[in-house]
């Protein structure tokens, strides 16, 4: 990650850089991976305050999911930096693109969205974007009102701004025709269609993950074959997820929703490994360099400790999301369940299944699949063996466990550490 990037007099050339713009330049690239093409934001910066104009800022966002958690909330960060020195935001809603399907990082063709999927993604995408951009200052367009127009003439012209060859330089590209997978011509037309959306808004700077570098690079030369000034990128780096293995993603149930109650987005970042420590705080949170140098002084000499290290992170993460009242009741909740070992202040109540009972027996394992606290009742029998269940104030281990209905009236079940329900009385 650029945590602070100094260019030397040759790269500055002529430019003169003002206390205030590099104030503002170090803290639009900290954390982020790419700033491309060298000392291209730092010139549009120095330009900007000379002519006393904003830039525009594009982020382009394809609603082919309703929910945003804390690995897309890293770019939309960055777009509130920026939002933050007065440059104005330009958030484009890919209703359009969402149709073709961005390949970046896909082993496979993304399958399509019809359009009310897309119109319903697009609304509650928004609704949670507002709890990072101040959408009152955002520029919102749509790009199916200048894609869904274009004549076959300009969709010819675009095409022949990239070649084969360049597409295939693309790592999931090229893994799947070496692999000799499909990729539809639909699929090289992506790139291509987000390109045209920086000619239309005239971007003067893009962000996007570093999955979507070539992209943003294809924005560059098309925005040439147009005529304007090709616009600069900066890239973040994708979010590992709490499992601190892969990137953060609702299909690996790894992720931290950020419209989540407070109590579950604090549980949940409460389980990422130590390493993420730092990262999750430099890339989720306000915090300044010099509190990220403290906090990581005081870990690496064993002065702060790594558990209240992270109950300070998910608090003030949780506190950008809600409140801080709500973040500092998250705090008490979880030390008053898992560090006092006292029952939650607000449990879940469910009615014996009807389904979960054979004969005159629950067995353990379907009573938990049935509850929805476990997947299914293979997952049940693994965390039993694991320790994780708890029924009443017994750890339950023997996946062969049954129970009389009238033994399990009123009993606390617990799976992990944030599942649970009390089992009614009859």
């Amino acid at each position: 990650m650029i945590d602070k990037v100094t260019l030397s007099q040759d790269e500055l050339g002529d430019m003169e850089m003002s206390a205030s713009i590099r104030s503002q330049y170090e803290d639009l690239v900290m954390g982020t991976v790419d700033a491309l093409p060298a000392g291209g934001l730092e010139e549009q910066l120095v330009h900007a305050e000379k002519e006393g104009r904003s830039l525009r800022i594009k982020l382009g966002v394809d609603p082919t999911s309703p929910d945003i958690h804390l690995g897309h909330s890293v770019v939309l960060r960055k777009l509130a930096t920026f939002q933050k020195y007065g440059h104005q935001a330009v958030l484009i809603i890919g209703d359009y693109t969402a149709k073709v399907g961005d390949p970046s990082g896909r082993s496979k063709l993304r399958p399509r969205l019809s359009d009310e999927e897309i119109a319903a993604n697009a609304s509650t995408y928004m609704a949670q974007a507002a709890k990072v951009l101040d959408m009152e200052r955002v520029e919102l367009v749509r790009n199916g009102d200048w894609l869904s127009p274009l004549g076959m003439d300009e969709v010819l012209r675009l095409t022949a701004v990239s070649t084969v060859a360049r597409m295939l330089e693309r790592d999931d590209f090229h893994n799947r025709y070496k692999k000799n997978e499909p990729i539809s011509m639909l699929e090289f037309m992506y790139p291509l269609l987000q390109g045209y959306d920086s000619v239309a808004i005239r971007a003067d700077v893009e962000l996007g993950g570093t999955d979507q570098k070539f992209n943003l690079l294809m924005g560059r030369s098309i925005m040439s074959e147009y005529g304007q000034t090709p616009q600069s990128i900066l890239t973040v780096p994708l979010l590992e997820g709490t499992d601190g293995v892969q990137k953060m993603s609702k299909s690996y149930g790894n992720y931290v929703g950020i419209a989540e109650p407070a109590e579950e987005m604090f549980g949940k970042l409460m389980s990422v490994p130590d390493h993420l420590i730092i990262p999750y705080w430099t890339l989720l949170t306000d915090a300044e360099p010099e509190e990220l140098e403290t906090v990581q002084e005081g870990l690496t000499a064993g002065d702060y400790h790594p558990a209240t290290a992270k109950r300070d992170l998910a608090e003030r993460i949780v506190s950008l999301y809600h409140s801080r009242g709500a973040a500092q009741g998250a705090r008490r909740e979880f030390d008053n369940v898992f560090k006092e070992r006292q029952e939650p202040s607000e449990i879940p109540e469910s009615v014996l299944p009807p389904e979960a009972i054979r004969g005159d027996s629950v067995w353990l394992p379907r009573l938990l699949s049935c509850l929805e606290l476990t997947a299914s009742n293979g997952e049940a029998r693994r965390l039993m063996q694991q320790g994780a269940v708890r029924v009443g104030e017994h750890v339950v281990k023997d996946p062969d466990t049954e129970y009389a209905p009238g033994e399990l009236e009123g009993v606390l079940i617990r799976v992990g550490k944030r599942r649970f329900t009390r089992i009614a009385a009859g």
